[in-house]
């Protein structure tokens, strides 16, 4: 999947109001973008004032403001115009610090945005750095509905009409949370993080065949919802011929691996068959996976007990 490139509006119209963000110049140049999945996310893309190796966002502090003062008028120009040449995508003033009238004039005239944000400017470049790595981190979008069930982000996968919906409802009456239906966005954030949100257009609602469309915030409550959530585990749902299911392994069950954005997830298929409660089973799977992730292995520890039996039986 394509990462769309986020713009200089995408940031203050997101996180403007966070980064106490104010607009001092350069209004027009607005769409510049910030960066690319190309670069490396949050590294390059911003940074205190550098000319050799520009940043996508320049960011000016206190000091930055005094090496300025400290230049000869020439020298100071020149400065200024290195530094517009190099089209960063912004120019912020970190600190609440007032800009030179020089500055406020040339990103002007060159349509550079100049914007300024009380914050100190080591706390700005750290949420700046999250927001770009977030935002051009390599994505994709999966068909099923994400949870958060016992703590872990849960994706329930499986055929169309198989039930997700209805089994995500009443997950959330047993006080699970919702992410996302049908269409969870996930990206990578780190070597071995894949994390999952609701896309805009579709957060808060859950579609039920019956009932349509259900608004799962007003109907439960904010704390039904989850915003975002790490993929922890893949839940499939499958219908079995009654062969396949005498086939399936009863003691170790139906383990694999999924590998989304060259990550590895566990999954663990869930036989769908009249009866079956699957809201307790998706439960059982979530907390079994939980235990596995602290060391503990059910199977396994079935085994050695019967090992230890065996032994303890055996003639001497």
């Amino acid at each position: 999947m394509t990462t769309p490139i986020p713009t200089v509006n995408a940031l203050v119209q997101s996180r403007g109001q966070h980064l106490q963000l104010q607009w001092l110049a350069g209004r027009d140049g607005i769409d510049r973008a910030l960066g690319s999945s190309a670069q490396t996310p949050g590294r390059a893309l911003v940074g205190f004032l550098n000319l050799i190796h520009p940043n996508r966002l320049q960011i000016i502090s206190q000091y930055e403001l005094d090496y300025l003062d400290g230049l000869a008028a020439q020298a100071r120009q020149d400065l200024i115009r290195h530094l517009l040449e190099a089209l960063p995508a912004a120019i912020i003033i970190a600190e609440g610090l007032a800009p030179p009238a020089d500055l406020l004039r040339e990103t002007e005239i060159s349509q550079t945005p100049l914007m300024s944000s009380s914050l100190d400017s080591i706390k700005l470049i750290g949420c700046l750095r999250h927001y770009l790595g977030d935002e051009l981190a390599e994505k994709t979008v999966l068909h099923g509905v994400f949870m958060e069930v016992n703590g872990l982000g849960v994706l329930i996968t499986g055929e169309s009409s198989i039930g997700k919906s209805e089994l995500a409802l009443e997950l959330i009456t047993h006080n699970h949370r919702l992410v996302a239906d049908d269409a969870p966005e996930f990206s990578r954030v780190g070597p071995e993080v894949v994390r999952g949100r609701c896309p805009q257009a579709l957060q808060d609602f859950l579609e039920v065949r019956g009932l349509g469309l259900l608004d799962v915030r007003a109907m439960y409550g904010d704390s039904a919802i989850k915003q975002t959530k790490d993929l922890g585990l893949i839940v499939h749902l499958q219908r079995m011929a009654a062969e396949d299911l005498y086939n399936l392994d009863r003691v170790h069950g139906s383990h694999q691996e999924q590998r989304i954005l060259d990550v590895d997830v566990p999954q663990v298929t869930i036989p769908v068959a009249p009866g079956r409660n699957l809201a307790v089973l998706v439960e059982a799977a979530a907390r079994n996976h939980i235990l596995r992730r602290k060391g503990y292995n059910a199977p396994q520890a079935f085994i050695e007990r019967q090992h230890k039996l065996l032994e303890q039986k055996s003639p001497v």
